[in-house]
């Protein structure tokens, strides 16, 4: 009886001291490790690859946002405007609208997108390409393809007083290719395209 207390204390206390270990371990210095390595080389993508502008923060490279006319909901026709977002880009509130391809309400939604696109852009309603009237899975995608950027270059050259070619050689620089040259499709990032264009009306 009293070999199986000890051994039972044994065992327990055993079990105490693996868990205070991996306790440190795997709560303590692995974070502080992983934190401190991601810190030193990789800094920026470590702390939300934040973009500044003019001396402050104006968001983060790897999250979408509005680019409305101040104070409502209406797209600002001056900026390249993002795919649509169902959560308004809000990064706590990321998804899909969940609605299959043969629903009537995406079906509509789409529709309805289309339109606007094509009547805010002055395109035809079939140059509208996919992104343009559909969110991205995780709601908060920052990037729009080269097709979507070109059909806005029309409009915000008019809204900002430019040259279009000056607008579209904007888009071109801004254009990114495929990651590792085969991994997605060229994209452009909306925030550093509109940043672009920003300095670009400043001069």
């Amino acid at each position: 009886m009293n070999n199986s207390v000890a051994n039972t204390g044994r065992l327990v206390w055993a079990a105490l001291r693996m868990l205070l270990v991996l306790t440190v371990v795997t709560g303590i210095v692995y974070p502080l490790a992983v934190t401190g390595i991601a810190q030193g080389l990789f800094n920026d993508k470590a702390n939300g690859s934040i973009v500044e502008a003019d001396g402050r923060e104006v968001g983060s490279e790897l999250i979408g946002q509005t680019w409305n006319i101040k104070g409502t909901d209406e797209p600002d026709p001056k900026w390249f405007q993002p795919r649509p977002s169902n959560s308004g880009y809000d990064p706590l509130a990321t998804g899909s609208s969940q609605l299959g391809a043969s629903d009537a309400k995406l079906t509509k939604m789409v529709g309805d997108a289309r339109k606007a696109v094509a009547a805010f852009n002055g395109v035809p309603e079939s140059e509208a390409p996919k992104d343009a009237v559909t969110g991205s899975a995780s709601a908060i995608d920052p990037h729009i393809s080269p097709e979507y950027a070109e059909i806005q270059v029309k409009r915000v050259a008019k809204a900002n007083g430019l040259p279009e070619q000056q607008v579209a050689e904007l888009v071109e620089e801004h254009t990114e290719g495929r990651t590792a040259g085969f991994l997605g499709e060229p994209h452009v990032n909306v925030l550093k395209l509109n940043l672009a264009l920003k300095d670009l009306t400043a001069h």
